[in-house]
């Protein structure tokens, strides 16, 4: 996947963990708006964006939050409105992760999809639509947002429409679908993989 345009170099904002549990950490940590996405991005010489349209367990967001620290995640990006934040739970099961990854809400998804891609970002969208290609056939090198739909429902029609590319985990058994916060961990670490190996 080649860059939609030149970006200017930035360093990467890189920081160790500094705890791997929370139970130290009493304070609820805010979420970031979508100027602070943008910011974030800015930085970022070859950005990655995890957005979740609508993701409601806390177990689920924790989980995914834990994937998003190990992947190298830049930020995560949520709606504002029927989707879960950052809660007690949610730090939990992140084990620390919470604290570390930074996570927004927006106002407006697809708008900020829009911001995104005008900043130069390919947004790839998962789903199980006739027209998705496997994850595992798209070029996830360049500046990537992945995006993962809801539980059961996946994601929103507007979302899906803001997507560059569709594309599916292969399913070889008689379950249809994988959990949200596994196909995060499936699509993440593909990227991961096709990135490393980019690099050498």
């Amino acid at each position: 996947m080649k860059p939609r345009f030149t970006p200017p170099h930035g360093t990467q904002n890189k920081q160790a963990r500094e705890n791997r549990h929370v139970q130290s950490v009493e304070a609820n940590i805010p979420s970031l708006d979508e100027d602070d996405v943008m910011a974030i991005v800015a930085q970022q010489a070859v950005p990655l964006v995890l957005i979740l349209d609508c993701v409601q367990d806390p177990h689920n967001l924790g989980a995914i939050l834990r994937t998003a620290d190990a992947a190298g995640v830049h930020v995560v990006v949520a709606p504002k409105d029927k989707a879960v934040g950052i809660t007690e739970t949610v730090r939990r099961i992140s084990v620390g992760a919470a604290d570390h990854v930074p996570f927004a809400q927006v106002t407006n998804l697809a708008r900020t999809m829009e911001k995104l891609k005008a900043a130069g970002v390919w947004i790839v969208g998962t789903s199980d639509h006739v027209k998705s290609t496997s994850i595992y056939e798209i070029d996830l090198k360049g500046p990537l947002a992945l995006v993962l739909g809801a539980e059961e429902k996946g994601m929103r029609r507007l979302t899906e429409e803001n997507c560059d590319f569709l594309a599916a985990i292969p399913m070889a058994g008689k379950v249809e679908c994988l959990n949200v916060s596994v196909a995060t961990g499936v699509c993440l670490f593909e990227a991961v993989r096709q990135r490393r190996v980019a690099n050498g």
